[in-house]
């Protein structure tokens, strides 16, 4: 048995070397689009209803400025309590679990699982295609700046005419193991998704 561990201990760290390389990146967020503020606050809904249409990376990428994006100045697109930034974004999708980097304006995979069954306590989100995740370090400053991200994701899926609900009912120690993170870390999910046409 002792000859297989070094073998083990080789492919274990060249599979974790090669997620780890994985990253994905997104074309630039049009920061120019979309219809007037008044416009998307009165349109913005919570609805539990997804196809299982993709997400283009254009669209996943203005989702995710919107959510924690750079804005100006080195500023997040939310406002974060004494400027701590220190909140960390996630969107899990059928190919695995992907971390934002706002300042690359890419995703980086951290995980190889569809962690679709510890999300889909309730039925209408095993189709929908993306779950933002949001965690956070700090229990003051960062579910606050949670909140305001999806505030302006939701408003953003009312511009685009996308589906979404902000939801705490998930498997949480599921996802912060999947994440290697305390489970008080895991803050609140937002589900999105293109509605059936």
């Amino acid at each position: 048995m002792k000859k297989f561990l070094p073998l083990f201990a080789l492919v274990f760290a060249f599979s974790s070397e090669a997620l780890a390389l994985e990253e994905i990146k997104l074309p630039a967020p049009d920061t120019k689009g979309g219809i007037p503020l008044m416009e998307a606050i009165s349109r913005r809904q919570t609805v539990r209803e997804f196809s299982p249409k993709a997400i283009d990376d254009q669209t996943l990428s203005e989702i995710l400025y919107a959510a924690w994006g750079i804005s100006h100045d080195g500023k997040r697109t939310v406002p974060t309590g004494r400027d701590m930034q220190n909140m960390r974004l996630f969107a899990a999708r059928k190919d695995g679990v992907w971390e934002y980097d706002a300042a690359a304006n890419s995703i980086k995979k951290v995980s190889d699982i569809d962690v679709t069954s510890y999300l889909a306590k309730q039925d209408f989100v095993e189709t929908s295609p993306l779950t933002l995740i949001y965690t956070g370090t700090d229990s003051q400053y960062s579910p606050m700046a949670a909140a305001s991200a999806y505030q302006n994701v939701g408003l953003y899926c009312a511009s685009r005419g996308l589906n979404n609900v902000v939801r705490g009912y998930f498997d949480r120690p599921m996802i912060a193991k999947v994440l290697g993170m305390e489970e008080d870390d895991v803050i609140i999910t937002q589900t999105i998704g293109w509605p059936y046409m």
